[in-house]
């Protein structure tokens, strides 16, 4: 891969609003957008479809060990425990060999993420992923985990802080974090 990805998977796209800045911030030349709900990939063509955005059902599309990067936030919270390692395995064939998984999930080791999670009707029922059981999961099938890095520390009130985020990445405590793991190339 160069320096730009060629294909992007939003995996989880929702109703599609992710997929136009990931083809625009990486400069992808295609985004493909995927989701279980087929009311939201209805919402995510409509909104955002077009030659360089394809948009479908998970269920519906065909892994082709293609995809330069697979991009994941706030997924796998919804998925059941049951479910979670067949939908890894799915992504881990989406990907060519090389190519990298962005797992991005709320981090339960954060008071405010609990707090927010508790108050918002879609996530009541989500089952939480701490960061060392999500590198657990990608090893388990076949990524190599390259890094994990925190993010989100400061509140709005204190925005002032948030240039003093990327110091502190390697912490545990922020609202989110990212698994960056890769595909291995054999």
């Amino acid at each position: 891969m160069g320096s730009f990805p060629s294909t992007v998977i939003d995996y989880g796209c929702g109703t599609g609003s992710t997929s136009p800045l990931l083809l625009e911030l990486l400069r992808a030349e295609k985004v493909v957008g995927l989701d279980s709900s087929t009311r939201s990939v209805d919402v995510a063509r409509r909104e955002y479809g077009s030659e360089r955005i394809q948009f479908s059902p998970v269920q519906e599309y065909e892994p082709c060990e293609a995809a330069d990067l697979v991009y994941c936030n706030g997924v796998f919270h919804h998925i059941p425990l049951q479910q979670r390692n067949s939908s890894l395995k799915f992504l881990h064939q989406t990907l060519r060999a090389g190519g990298l998984f962005s797992l991005w999930e709320n981090n339960p080791w954060n008071p405010g993420t609990q707090y927010v999670m508790s108050r918002i009707p879609f996530d009541r029922d989500a089952i939480k992923l701490n960061p060392r059981e999500a590198r657990t999961l990608v090893r388990s099938e076949g990524f190599s985990v390259i890094h994990t890095d925190f993010l989100f520390f400061f509140p709005r009130f204190i925005k002032f802080l948030r240039p003093a985020e990327r110091f502190l990445s390697g912490l545990p405590v922020g609202a989110q974090y990212q698994v960056l793991c890769q595909r291995p190339s054999s």
